[in-house]
């Protein structure tokens, strides 16, 4: 990182436009090599399985210019195992256990397929069962036990496509901008970078894995250990939370992309209640008369004016009340419900289908407004903002705070989502690819974002005669309905085309997004009461979000939103993420996981892995908790203070969140045998169920004697406190 500080700004600018073209030519190169030079021709189950290894290739270089690291070693074009029938649907085991399982990590998309692709024979029921695999619909009991069926992808790809729509969303375009600009800018991109190798990989690929391995949702994943599984009920209360106010996002997103239709878009122009500190959003030939004005301060664009003036129709504070909600806006809140409802109605069936355009068309978007926000006057100066490091920066606690909950809401970890989504997989499905391409693209689309924003407030900059970058718009969530539409307002030709296609682009990503978020609540719901059709569950969450989604839309709806995002959704999440790491790292074990980990999918852990899962993420979390709850100041909404009252339904809410873990932790001790004592229960609670582990039964038993001999190699090992932790870590 050294270098990006030596290097001349037009310099930085240069190379940062090298890489992305460097991964666009190294994704065309690899392509017609594989397809042309070395390979033999394939069915669609290999092409399927290339086309996932080519867009792990193709992202592979996306941190790698910016911290360094290279997240893809193994990647090779051989692939000599893609032709062969290792659908590894039952473990990858030792072979005194299951005979010859001809078990392979590289998952194969075609293993869904009931039919055995080799020989044209049906699958054996009875090997199969329960399996977890995608689009058979065969039984994924979490009991152990035939009989209940499970919903599944219909294949690899879709998994991956689903995950990408869930993690890169809103929280990059929208979150991630004005997160960077409140903490300036270059200043904040180091620690995001950092926290993001140090706590969202590791914790990403954790919670792909307790999914997959287990075929359980976000609730019932914490059978490893009963007596936490309030963490699972905590994390719910979040995401339904941050559910409800995704979608008012989205019902903004919509609202903007009816007016995109206007002959003349209407936050490019300013109205004349709105007096001379307006500026107009159009692009336009500065006249000595406003020049005069320009030089006199910093002024005003048209389209922060529209947008909290005749959007949100803000308010200057809340102490007489929020309002009433806009009709427009919640006639558009219940246009997202629909689609949201929609694409969920089949569970995964469906939005497994929807998420291929989901995850790619936002793309095609962004790169058209790349090239015309860095065709900007003046944006080369934003872009050079937000790139360049303030190493003293890195001394601030509340810069890594901040780039803490960014990786959580960029990733959306810490929520139950990702282990729900991997759930639906296929027992053998190799996610440790996955888990690299979603943090890898989910970071390029991060900093992709960030450059097109910050490029159009250091045009803002210019045109308002200053230098001063984070000064010329105010921050907060609603930096990308203001930027956003001030630089596609500068567009000379056809700028109706270009912000239906924007608005377009950000409601596709808040849709996926929020169908993920959604979808857990509904797989936490349907885990409990298996007797509930899915389409009654679905409708149940859409008319709740709906009417909860109203508060937002009032004129001191972000004021709400701002209240509830810190106690009710950032706050639960930071604490409930201490508990996960330490319940799975301590309680059940990384020992324990990376064994699980080599039955499943045949790879053993790395020590990178190890050491953040045992160490590094929980003590980082935990001083930044620690940090929070130390240096805490009543928190605030631009200027407003909320009332005393406020502040303790806030807390109390938190309590109520992470207080789960107590609530839930008192009938996991009761139903344990009655014989034993108090204490023995409460230490029996603490141990897994005796059908934790894979869904199918057969895998099931196999793993239990996987299992029973580790456990016999063990009885003779020192039994010392720090050989257990080491043991724990290394072992």
């Amino acid at each position: 990182m050294s270098s990006l500080m030596a290097s001349s700004p037009k310099h930085l600018l240069t190379r940062f436009l090298f890489f992305v073209f460097r991964s666009l030519l190294s994704f065309s190169s690899y392509f017609f090599l594989c397809f042309y030079s070395e390979f033999e021709p394939r069915d669609a189950a290999g092409q399927k399985e290339l086309l996932s290894e080519l867009l792990a290739f193709a992202v592979s270089g996306s941190l790698e210019y910016f911290s360094g690291i290279q997240l893809f070693t193994n990647i090779n074009c051989n692939m000599e195992t893609t032709g062969n029938n290792n659908n590894n649907n039952n473990g990858y085991m030792n072979q005194a256990f299951v005979g010859s399982l001809n078990a392979s990590t590289i998952s194969i998309p075609g293993a869904y397929k009931p039919n055995d692709p080799v020989n044209g024979k049906k699958t054996n029921p009875i090997e199969t069962a329960g399996s977890g695999d995608p689009g058979d619909d065969q039984p994924g009991v979490e009991t152990g036990q035939q009989g209940k069926q499970r919903a599944s992808w219909n294949n690899d790809i879709e998994f991956l496509m689903s995950c990408i729509a869930l993690s890169v969303g809103l929280g990059n375009v929208w979150r991630f901008p004005f997160t960077a600009l409140e903490n300036g800018g270059g200043a904040f991109v180091i620690p995001y970078l950092i926290v993001l190798v140090l706590v969202g990989k590791p914790v990403y690929y954790l919670e792909m894995l307790l999914g997959q391995f287990s075929s359980r949702g976000s609730v019932k994943v914490y059978d490893f250990s009963p007596i936490m599984r309030g963490i699972g009920y905590g994390q719910v209360l979040a995401t339904g939370i941050v559910t409800t106010y995704y979608a008012t996002l989205m019902a903004l997103t919509l609202r903007y992309f009816v007016d995109s239709f206007y002959p003349t878009l209407p936050w490019s122009y300013c109205r004349a209640e709105w007096g001379p500190e307006c500026l107009d959003s159009a692009s336009q030939e500065t006249s000595p008369a406003n020049s005069s004005l320009v030089n006199s301060g910093v002024r005003t664009t048209s389209a922060e004016f529209y947008f909290t003036n005749i959007i949100l129709r803000e308010k200057a504070s809340i102490d007489d009340g929020i309002g009433y909600p806009s009709w427009s806006l919640a006639l558009a809140l219940a246009v997202a419900w629909v689609i949201i409802a929609g694409i969920m109605f089949k569970g995964v069936k469906s939005s497994g289908k929807a998420s291929y355009f989901l995850a790619l068309f936002p793309y095609a978007v962004m790169f058209v407004l790349l090239v015309r926000a860095l065709s900007l006057p003046g944006a080369f100066d934003g872009v050079l903002y937000f790139l360049r490091p303030q190493w003293h920066k890195l001394l601030e606690p509340q810069v890594w705070y901040a780039a803490v909950t960014q990786v959580f809401f960029s990733l959306a970890i810490c929520f139950g989502n990702i282990i729900m989504y991997a759930s639906y997989n296929r027992f053998g499905h190799n996610i440790y690819r996955d888990a690299n391409i979603v943090t890898t693209l989910d970071t390029f689309t991060s900093l992709l974002s960030g450059v097109i924003i910050f490029g159009i407030l250091g045009n803002l900059a210019h045109e308002n005669n200053t230098s001063d970058i984070a000064s010329v718009v105010n921050g907060g969530p609603g930096l990308a309905f203001i930027s956003y539409p001030d630089a596609i307002a500068k567009f000379k030709f056809l700028p109706q085309l270009f912000s239906v296609l924007f608005f377009l682009m950000l409601f596709v990503l808040g849709i996926g997004s929020n169908v993920g978020m959604a979808s857990c609540l509904s797989t936490v719901i349907k885990d409990q009461f298996g007797h509930l059709r899915n389409w009654t569950i679905v409708v149940g969450i859409a008319i709740v979000g709906y009417l909860l989604g109203l508060l937002y839309i009032t004129p001191g709806g972000q004021f709400v939103l701002n209240l509830l995002d810190f106690f009710g959704a950032t706050f639960v999440a930071l604490v409930l993420a201490i508990f996960e790491l330490v319940t799975i790292a301590w309680i059940y074990g990384v020992k324990r996981l990376c064994r699980d980990v080599e039955f499943m999918i045949g790879i053993k852990t790395s020590l990178y892995y190890r050491i953040c899962w045992a160490v590094i993420t929980p003590l980082m979390m935990l001083t930044i908790l620690i940090y929070t709850l130390v240096l805490y100041e009543p928190l605030k909404y631009k200027d407003y203070t909320y009332q005393t009252g406020v502040y303790v339904f806030g807390w109390c809410l938190s309590a109520f969140g992470v207080g789960q873990v107590l609530f839930w932790a008192i009938p996991a001790v009761q139903e344990q045998p009655a014989h034993l004592g108090l204490w023995a229960r409460i230490r029996k609670a603490f141990e897994p169920l005796p059908n934790w582990g894979p869904a199918d039964p057969q895998t099931l038993k196999r793993y239990q004697l996987y299992v029973q001999e580790a456990n016999e190699k063990e009885m003779f090992q020192r039994s010392s406190i720090w050989h257990k932790i080491y043991d724990n870590i290394f072992g």
